[in-house]
């Protein structure tokens, strides 16, 4: 059968036979107990191990009467190379030591915006090795002051080495330093008479009060690594803000929304997100959250984990309650979008329902078929349920064994295939199918 909730307890039978009890029991506990036919266990050695396999076990298993945030790409970091003229760019994935990282951004706008005022200031390079070590010319983009041309030796190595420290540090947070760097090597080079020498610099400290203008959110505490945690709930929907502060600025934010949290209460949700958010994760050290964190071993786990230490703090007052107040007027707003969108889906979704007059339509899967001139055959299939579309659930199919170019063919072996597992009882049943195709489908 379906795993219906997983947890830990310290006191297994205490957590279990709360539970069972007559009384103080929400409905829906009392609902997820009349579904359940047994009971399993699992003995760990510590509390950490215990939280770590909770977790594992929700993302994998997904079960109904957990909260679930549901996973996203990875977060992308900008990027410098570690070649001989290193390489500004973006990436999403799992870091390594070979290269220098930074971030994790919020969104790949966040990033992307990152990498081009970096350009603007230092004209570091971001051409692909293949194009650098085949250059024999400057590109474009030295031509429009986005590039100094290393390829082709127009600028020295320790020029560039002095821009791509500044970059890092920029990147740190330590602007100050890096506009009392420049500064000084301006007023050098205006005293040596080196004149030209001396625009070029002043040209980047321009740009780089555009970037702490228009980059950034400024804070005043310090140089701080933090990511802030707020929630907010509304008509029965709940969104958890993530707002990430490195090196004492604000990079941006980004919204979840679980499913299954109805009910409960503000601090349960929001450690569950702390504890799923973080499992395969960058953590900073400093991780704020409204209220104190009532699960001592989470801290002690993402420590662990990260290779430094990790405090989980309550924003009590000054700078973090002010990041706090602005992390959750942020989930406010992604609430009020998410139900205007909702609303728009909901009165779509009652006009097909009219329409087709099946007044329980919930669940709707979307096949089509794509093939190259008759080869490669793909068939693949997307699910709209609760207003929502399903990415997990998405499903590609490779075709083969069929006519070349014959979609009715292909679209049945996509159809069998997917509704096969129904037979046997697994996966969910659609309410409605839609089929692309015209009417020879």
């Amino acid at each position: 059968g379906a795993v219906l909730y997983v947890g830990k307890a310290k006191q297994l039978k205490k957590r279990v036979s709360s539970y069972f009890q007559k009384n103080n029991v929400s409905p829906r506990i009392r609902l997820m107990v009349s579904h359940i036919a047994r009971i399993e266990t699992t003995v760990v050695r510590s509390e950490a191990e215990a939280l770590l396999l909770e977790n594992n076990l929700i993302k994998s298993l997904k079960p109904r009467y957990n909260i679930l945030f549901r996973d996203d790409k990875s977060y992308p970091y900008i990027v410098l190379t570690g070649d001989k003229y290193p390489r500004l760019t973006y990436y999403r994935g799992t870091p390594t030591r070979r290269h220098q990282y930074f971030g994790p951004y919020p969104n790949s706008y966040a990033a992307r915006e990152s990498i081009q005022l970096l350009q603007r200031i230092f004209r570091i390079r971001t051409c692909e090795d293949s194009v650098f070590n085949n250059r024999t010319r400057p590109c474009l983009l030295h031509q429009i002051n986005r590039c100094t041309a290393p390829c082709v030796g127009l600028i020295s190595d320790a020029d560039y080495q002095a821009d791509i420290h500044h970059a890092v540090l920029l990147l740190q947070g330590r602007h100050g330093e890096v506009e009392q760097t420049l500064r000084c090597a301006m007023e050098q080079a205006a005293q040596t008479q080196h004149y030209e020498q001396a625009a070029v610099l002043r040209d980047q400290l321009s740009a780089l009060h555009t970037v702490q203008q228009k980059q950034f959110v400024e804070s005043t505490g310090g140089t701080t690594d933090a990511d802030i945690i707020a929630l907010a709930m509304r008509d029965g929907l709940v969104c958890v803000n993530l707002a990430m502060m490195r090196g004492g600025r604000h990079l941006g934010d980004k919204s979840f929304f679980p499913e299954h949290a109805e009910g409960l209460a503000a601090d349960e949700i929001v450690q569950a997100f702390v504890a799923q958010h973080y499992l395969n994760c960058s953590v900073p050290p400093l991780l704020v959250l409204a209220a104190e964190c009532t699960d001592a071993t989470l801290a002690a786990l993402l420590g662990e984990q990260a290779g430094h230490a990790v405090h989980i703090s309550a924003a009590t007052g000054g700078e973090r309650r002010k990041w706090l107040e602005m992390a959750q007027q942020n989930a406010l707003l992604a609430l009020q979008q998410r139900a205007t969108q909702q609303g728009g889906q909901q009165l779509r979704l009652d006009r097909l329902r009219d329409w087709m007059q099946m007044p329980f339509v919930q669940r709707i899967e979307c096949f089509d078929i794509s093939h190259t001139m008759g080869e490669a055959t793909v068939a693949s299939c997307v699910v709209y349920e609760n207003l929502d579309m399903r990415q997990a659930q998405y499903r590609r199919y490779n075709v083969s064994g069929i006519t070349p170019g014959d979609d009715y063919a292909a679209m049945r072996q996509a159809l069998t295939r997917r509704y096969q597992k129904l037979a046997i009882g697994e996966g969910a049943r659609p309410d409605l199918i839609l089929i692309d195709g015209g009417l020879g489908q």
